[in-house]
C-alpha cells in the first residue's frame, strides 16, 4: 500500500461520505464502508432520510488535510491501514481504518475513532516506517487477546465484573448512566450487549501494547406501563423494523465501535477505552 493509493482511499470516502450525506441515500454507504462503521453510518442516514427524504442539500462537505498512513506489514487478506487525517469537524482529526479482501477490492473504511485532544497513542514501526500488525489471539502478548475483547467488553458491561477495564466514561461510567435511566415514570428499560462478529484491528504501540478497534451489541427492551403507548420518535423512523403499531414494548439494537489502549501482558495496567461511537440499527415493536 502506497502513500498516493492510501489518499486515493482516503478521498474515495470522503467523496461517498459527502454523497451519501447530501442525498441522505443509504445505498451510498457500502461503497465506501463495511463493517462496525457501514453499519453504523448507514443506520444515521436511513433513519435521516425518513425525516428529510429530500436529502439534505445544506450538508457542509467533509474534508480532510494534513493525512498521514500507518501501514502494517502483513501476509494474506484481508489488509488493512489506518489514515488520520484533520477533519473540517471542529478540526478533529479522524482515524479511520481501512480494509480490503482482495487485490481488486476498493479500500473501504471498517472504523473510525477520535482521539481528545487529537492526541493518540504512538504507533511502533520499523526502520522502514511500517507498523505491526498485532495478532487476534493470545500470541499478541496483551492483557487480553484483540479477538477476545469484544465478549469481555460485553461481559464486563453486563455484569461490572472483572477488573480488566479501567475506569471511566465508557465502561463504569456508562454502567452507572443505564442504571440510572433503567427505572423511569411509567417505564422500564433492560438491556443485554453481546460481542460482534466484526473483526478487531490491532496495531502494536511503542511502549509494548496496542491500540485496538473493535466492536460490540447492545440489545435493550423498553417497556411503559398498561395503557401508555412508546411513542418512535421521527428520528428513528426510518429504522424501525416490521409494521409501526401502538404498543408498550419495542426492542432496539445499537452497534457500537470502540478505540482501546490494550497494555502488554504482565504490565499490571488496565484496558483504557479511548473512544466509543454508536447508531441504533433497528427498532421493533412487540
Amino acid at each position: 500500500m502506497t502513500k498516493s493509493e492510501g489518499a486515493k482511499a482516503l478521498q474515495h470516502f470522503a467523496d461517498g461520505f459527502n454523497k451519501a450525506n447530501s442525498r441522505l441515500d443509504p445505498s451510498v454507504n457500502p461503497s465506501y464502508e463495511s463493517g462496525a462503521l457501514l453499519a453504523i453510518d448507514q443506520a444515521g442516514i436511513k433513519a435521516a432520510h425518513a425525516v428529510r427524504p429530500q436529502g439534505n442539500p445544506s450538508f457542509t462537505p467533509l474534508t480532510f488535510k494534513d493525512a498521514h498512513f500507518t501501514v502494517p506489514k502483513q501476509a494474506g487478506w484481508p489488509k488493512y491501514f489506518v489514515a488520520d487525517a484533520v477533519s473540517n469537524r471542529k478540526n478533529s482529526r479522524w482515524y479511520l481504518v481501512f480494509s480490503r479482501d482482495g487485490i481488486d477490492a476498493k479500500w473501504r473504511a471498517v472504523y473510525l475513532a477520535t482521539f481528545a485532544g487529537n492526541a493518540a497513542p504512538q504507533f511502533k514501526t520499523d526502520k522502514d516506517g511500517y507498523a505491526e500488525a498485532v495478532p487476534a489471539d493470545d500470541a499478541a502478548g496483551l492483557t487480553v487477546a484483540p479477538g477476545k475483547l469484544s465478549a469481555r467488553y460485553a461481559d464486563y458491561l453486563n455484569t461490572g465484573k472483572g477488573e480488566l477495564f479501567a475506569p471511566g466514561r465508557n465502561t463504569d461510567g456508562w454502567r452507572a448512566t443505564r442504571a440510572r435511566d433503567a427505572n423511569q415514570l411509567g417505564a422500564r428499560i433492560q438491556w443485554e450487549d453481546r460481542p460482534a462478529a466484526f473483526p478487531p484491528v490491532a496495531l502494536r504501540l511503542q511502549d509494548g501494547g496496542a491500540l485496538v478497534f473493535f466492536s460490540t451489541y447492545y440489545h435493550q427492551q423498553k417497556t411503559v406501563s398498561e395503557g401508555l403507548t412508546i411513542k418512535v420518535p421521527p428520528s428513528l423512523q426510518g429504522i424501525v423494523q416490521g409494521p409501526t403499531k401502538k404498543t408498550n414494548k419495542m426492542t432496539f439494537t445499537t452497534v457500537s465501535g470502540q478505540t482501546v489502549e490494550v497494555p502488554a501482558k504482565d504490565s499490571g495496567d488496565k484496558v483504557v477505552v479511548l473512544n466509543r461511537i454508536e447508531a441504533k440499527t433497528s427498532a421493533k415493536a412487540l
